[in-house]
């Protein structure tokens, strides 16, 4: 009888193309079943299918640019990397719901890609403007990991570096959007199907933006592009035009399930609805009767009840036919004037209006903040000396206010993500949108380590900032709540889980040509494939993170016939990293009855037989339960 073999656990993030390619294959099963065949989907007979042939190298309208193709690479490549937790940075580690992730975006944004597949309402970034002075993150698109680890110190530099992008530099632009693309594939996936997206931008990029989120998101999903006025007083030090406002671009995952909330009515807007006659439905503003276009039955003269005759002036018409007129009279929704001979208005409710405003795409300073609140507000929070490497690009947490009131609810535990975090302006707006409201929103923040020039021992990188700054937004909302520093998360989630990017717990198997000559060392490694410095919850979180689960996942210690595993989920995933396997631990396991099981391969000690066993034990178990349970090891 041949041994039973259990799984392999997959340490790599979600392979996008393969996944893609398997629902493109189950969605033309159903429609286009031609265009299936034994390895798949054949793309020569779907554009047959569908009418179409594009010859290799034809013209094509789109944008294109040097090293488009190493993107669509990229984005294709899984992610090995990990995400270690960091209990001594966070706040309420085990109970809170938000993030704060430090580390290149693209490998993060990767690795988000199982667990946060379709779950984000929305996202906003404050990307690199590509003025020349920022940040364009690794060129090198096959070795952004390494570039990563040795732009942090944690691997000896070979010599590769994130670089500022000058115009003086060939494929200026080029780099910028071999950059932005890949990041914001990506990104699109974890969007939910009624998520939106905003993107701040100026003119350096704003047309070449457009065009790409056109092709990314679809050009039917265009929202808006908002202006966003952010001086308050011209600049006249400008050489030709003081440059007052920005640009956010926003798009939807689907502009068909994505609906804008209404904004709250102003306190000026509501002070218009008055109530002079003492109508008994309330106040009501009055508005013109006449128009410009043409109407057959808008013709007619009307009497006042003060005898009056108004006809309607040349050129206009009456919005109403004569009958219906008389009707709005009688229900008294026609205005007269105090004195009963004025022109006829007609009486609008407030009652009877939407309870709210559609967003506008200009938005003033007075309601959103600009540039100067925005360094105001940053100092607020973080006593930090030399800000001049990130007050020139910060934005104020009310800007992101008015995204939060468009795009999220207070009642939904609704997911924020933000993947150019900078300063963390989106985290505060959040954390303190919850307190005004009692909402249960979420971030996700995602910042590199860029180093500032500072001599600061605590905040010596821009994710250092954002960190320092959450920890005081938060310290200040529990001022402001009297709640002790001690307190439980309730409705209102006041922490926040660090977590920081770096190599696979894991060995993983090196297959390139160099690795290969080093067979030996590899072969070796192994042995023994768990990294020395990698601590159980190391071990954890990247089995949490690449079996689907979100990182804020409930996690709970049980023990088994003295014995720990990680109960995940109420019991639906169980995982066990003891070094020393036995057949009661494997029956303690299997009577949990878990949908999945995951064991480190070191604990079976080489011992195939009980391997074997602990397969056909979970099998047993999954038959006499009439479930399934999914046993792998790593």
């Amino acid at each position: 009888m041949s041994q039973a073999q259990a799984q392999k656990m997959n340490l790599a993030s979600l392979d996008i193309a393969e996944d893609k390619r398997e629902q493109l294959k189950l969605a033309l099963e159903h429609l286009l079943p031609e265009a299936v065949n034994e390895s798949g989907v054949d793309f020569d007979q779907l554009k047959r299918a569908l009418g179409e042939w594009v010859e290799p190298g034809k013209e094509r309208f789109g944008l294109q640019w040097p090293g488009k193709a190493d993107c669509i690479k990229i984005i294709q490549q899984p992610s090995i990397a990990t995400l270690k937790p960091c209990r001594e940075e966070s706040i309420n580690f085990d109970d809170t719901r938000n993030l704060f992730i430090e580390g290149d975006n693209l490998e993060v944004l990767k690795l988000l890609q199982k667990s946060y597949f379709s779950k984000v309402k929305m996202i906003y970034i404050d990307p690199p403007y590509n003025t020349g002075n920022e940040f364009i993150y690794p060129d090198k698109f096959a070795e952004t990991l390494d570039t990563y680890l040795e732009y942090t110190g944690q691997k000896d530099s070979e010599g590769r570096k994130f670089s500022t992008n000058t115009d003086a530099q060939g494929r200026y632009h080029s780099r910028w959007l071999n950059m932005m693309y890949p990041r914001l594939y990506l990104a699109r996936n974890l969007m939910r199907d009624d998520g939106v997206i905003f993107i701040s931008i100026d003119d350096n990029e704003a047309a070449n933006l457009k065009k790409m989120c056109d092709e990314i998101f679809g050009e039917e999903n265009f929202i808006a592009n908002i202006i966003w006025q952010k001086v308050f007083s011209p600049k006249n030090t400008a050489q030709f035009f003081s440059e007052d406002h920005d640009y956010i671009l926003t798009y939807a995952k689907s502009k068909t399930a994505w609906k804008p909330e209404l904004l709250e009515r102003s306190e000026q807007s509501v002070a218009r609805y008055t109530n002079p006659d003492n109508d008994p439905r309330g106040p009501w503003m009055s508005g013109a009767i006449q128009a410009r276009n043409y109407y057959s039955k808008g013709q007619y003269e009307v009497r006042s009840p003060s005898g009056e005759k108004y006809s309607n002036p040349k050129g206009t018409y009456w919005r109403f036919s004569e009958e219906r007129f008389h009707e709005l009279d009688k229900d008294n929704r026609i205005w007269w004037g105090e004195s009963g001979g004025n022109v006829p208005r007609l009486k609008r409710f407030l009652s009877e209006v939407k309870q709210g405003v559609v967003p506008q795409t200009l938005w003033f300073y007075s309601d959103v903040g600009h540039t100067q609140e925005a360094k105001e507000e940053l100092l607020d929070f973080v006593e930090f000396e030399n800000t001049e490497n990130v007050l020139n690009s910060v934005k104020p947490s009310r800007l992101i206010k008015k995204a939060l009131h468009i795009a999220t609810k207070k009642d939904s535990k609704d997911i924020i993500l933000d993947f150019f975090s900078g300063s963390a302006s989106a985290a505060q707006a959040v954390l303190q949108q919850n307190v005004e409201d009692n909402g249960n929103r979420n971030f996700i923040m995602v910042q590199l380590p860029e180093p500032l020039n500072v001599e600061e021992t605590k905040v010596k990188t821009i994710a250092d900032l954002g960190k320092s700054r959450i920890r005081n937004v938060i310290a200040r909302a529990k001022e402001d709540l009297g709640q002790k520093l001690d307190f439980e998360v309730g409705v209102i989630d006041l922490g926040f889980k660090v977590l920081k990017l770096d190599r696979s717990n894991f060995n993983v198997w090196e297959g390139s040509l160099d690795k290969i000559r080093d067979l030996e060392q590899q072969l070796e490694l192994h042995v023994d494939h768990i990294n020395d410095a990698s601590t159980p919850e190391d071990i954890l979180y990247e089995l949490l993170l690449k079996s689907g689960f979100s990182l804020t996942t409930k996690i709970e210690k049980v023990k088994l016939v003295g014995k720990e595993a990680f109960s995940i989920e109420g019991g639906a995933l169980l995982i066990c990293l003891e070094k020393e396997l036995t057949t009661e631990l494997i029956d303690a396991l299997a009577d949990a009855n878990p949908l999945q099981v995951i064991c480190l391969d070191e604990g079976f000690k080489g011992n195939d037989q009980l391997k074997a066993n602990a397969v056909q034990t979970f099998k047993a178990r999954a038959q006499e339960q009439e479930s399934e349970i999914v046993f792998k090891t790593v």
